[in-house]
């Protein structure tokens, strides 16, 4: 991701209503949202709602498709995933053993190695039963 991609995505997370919008649509999965829905869930107005929603759209966090006379609005998942990536892409300066213990990707090494080992002893267990 371009750092001006990212500044531009970052910027229309910027704000308290299209945040609110993001938030909503992203557990909402591809399926999406349509637009009167989105206002009635955040009482947002239609006018305030359609000017947030462009703003999503144009940063490339959000898309739109019509569905008759609906706009249905879903987010876009690619385009959270490089932005997220962006923002993670020096954490623990690329090993783990930098990361601190609170850090998501010593989390997810702990996990792994705590998945194994418990695969390991089962599989131990099995051996010793027969």
């Amino acid at each position: 991701m371009e750092n001006q991609s990212a500044v531009d995505a970052l910027s229309a997370l910027a704000h308290e209503s299209r945040l609110a919008i993001f938030r909503l649509l992203v557990p909402e999965g591809p399926d999406g949202v349509p637009a009167g829905e989105i206002g009635k869930r955040l009482s947002i107005a239609p006018n305030a709602l359609s000017f947030h929603l462009t703003r999503l759209r144009y940063a490339g966090l959000v898309s739109v498709r019509r569905n008759g006379q609906q706009m249905i609005y879903a987010a876009c998942y690619d385009e959270m995933q490089r932005l997220v990536g962006f923002l993670t892409e020096n954490c623990c300066q690329n090993s783990v053993e930098g990361c601190a213990p609170e850090c998501p990707q010593t989390r997810s090494v702990d996990a792994d190695r705590k998945r194994r080992a418990q695969t390991a002893d089962s599989a131990r267990r099995q051996v010793a039963r027969t």
